[in-house]
């Protein structure tokens, strides 16, 4: 059995082709879950190590062991502080090694490991252990070898979660699937950061059982499900803008033949860009932004849920000798799950704001009574930024097209924004608007391809 799994920024979902029927996988009784997964074992700090009795007495007795060693083997000899400098970095690594095998170990049991929105609820009811969010982002970023692995190890527990839990609907072992990707993957690498992703990805499945993996660029994929939905030949521009990306796919779909994808193009920009101009310009100035001497990549680091070595920057600065308000509050911030409960209260802003002229966020986990309140105006304006990006790739698809499609078929999460609609429908002005399914489109799309 072979299935389709579109492995998202935000969301993550899975469908397969059964005969003539698509087969959603549902996950809590949803078709989609949030990509998040919650270890109740805290992962080490590794910025956390300190000699401790045990570790001073073992860098005594290396530091008499490697000077025998320079003893014997004659030459200049070296001091005694770079003799304990060598010595604690010795232990350091043996301690790192430590750490990360007690972690793995702990981490490896899928029993103890909580997903979705499940995950969100348990870290902050449990206020300790390990969350992360959207591990898809950072796959593309330069990584410390040990980081790589972590990454890779977590997207493996949630590919191998959606292989279970699909295993167990479908009442086969799943072992195949096509995955989506997008065109351009957010990286820090250029093209190399886009081989690295799929490299990890490739060793993720790996390790979550999969024997047979293939990759299709998420705007194919969405085309493929729009082509079995369209009786008539035609054009028709995919637009597909995610959590974390934008992809742009022109495409021939309907009618009896097969359906060809002719070009695509992509922009590592998407729904989380919103999610954090909307913080920045909305939320932030509660905690200090403008109004007091913080850098602004404080309020960034705060932000930025999805990127763990900004989290661990954020959560180790010490506001004590900021003033009141903003030092108590930033420190507020910092304890109990804070900054995971402001990116989910900014994100369901940005959602109700689209279809809603108001929205607001209680921060009473941050002070008695603070709030924030947005208008659909200030989201526009928070967007501005993002809509400039998509505007510019819609401008160079417009100019790279011998004529305008026929159709424009918008999917992706960020696809019922009315401001995202309109920016697309401007630069086609001619062109039938199809509004597929903002979540299930692309999935669909992969589980008709995995049939093939």
């Amino acid at each position: 059995m072979k299935i389709g799994i579109d492995f998202g920024t935000s969301y993550s979902a899975a469908a397969a082709r059964i005969g003539e029927s698509l087969v959603h996988i549902r996950f809590d009784g949803q078709p989609q879950f949030r990509t998040a997964v919650f270890f109740p074992t805290t992962l080490p700090d590794l910025d956390a190590f300190a000699l401790d009795d045990a570790m001073e007495a073992e860098v005594d007795a290396l530091m008499r062991s490697l000077r025998n060693d320079q003893t014997r083997a004659g030459g200049a000899l070296r001091s005694a502080a770079q003799l304990r400098r060598d010595a604690i970095r010795i232990v350091r690594r043996q301690w790192l090694e430590a750490r990360m095998r007690d972690a793995e170990s702990s981490a490896a049991d899928l029993q103890h490991a909580v997903f979705g929105e499940a995950a969100i609820e348990s870290y902050l009811l449990e206020g300790s252990g390990n969350l992360v969010q959207s591990p898809k982002s950072m796959l593309g970023f330069n990584l410390h070898p040990r980081a790589k692995d972590t990454i890779t190890g977590i997207a493996a527990h949630i590919l191998e979660h959606i292989r279970l839990t699909a295993s167990q609907q479908l009442g086969t072992t799943v072992r195949a699937a096509t995955l989506g990707r997008p065109v351009r993957f957010r990286s820090s690498l250029g093209e190399a950061g886009g081989e690295q992703a799929l490299a990890l990805l490739r060793d993720a499945a790996s390790q979550a059982g999969f024997d047979s993996i293939e990759f299709l660029e998420e705007p194919a994929a969405a085309a493929l499900h729009y082509h079995a939905e369209s009786p008539r030949r035609h054009t028709t521009l995919v637009v597909d803008i995610g959590g974390g990306t934008t992809d742009i796919a022109l495409a021939e779909v309907g009618g009896d033949g097969a359906p060809r994808v002719h070009r695509a193009w992509g922009v590592a920009n998407g729904g989380t860009d919103v999610d954090l101009a909307l913080s920045m310009a909305q939320v932030m100035p509660l905690f200090g932004k403008g109004a007091s001497r913080i850098p602004v990549h404080h309020f960034v680091e705060a932000a930025t849920v999805q990127d763990m070595p900004r989290q661990r920057e954020f959560h180790k600065r010490d506001f004590g000798h900021v003033d009141a308000p903003f030092g108590p509050r930033l420190q507020a911030l910092q304890r109990d799950g804070g900054t995971t409960r402001l990116y989910r209260g900014v994100e369901g802003m940005k959602v109700r704001l689209s279809g809603h002229d108001e929205a607001g966020h209680a921060l009473d986990y941050i002070e008695p009574g603070l709030r924030v309140d947005a208008t659909r105006a200030a989201l526009e304006s928070a967007s501005a930024r993002f809509l400039d990006t998509i505007g510019t790739l819609l401008d160079e698809v417009r100019a790279d097209l011998d004529a305008p499609p026929d159709s424009l078929f918008l999917t992706g999460g960020m696809s019922g924004a009315p401001y995202v609609q309109a920016a697309a429908q401007a630069r086609f002005p001619d062109a039938r608007v199809i509004r597929g399914d903002p979540s299930l489109g692309v999935v669909s799309g992969l589980a008709e391809h995995a049939r093939n």
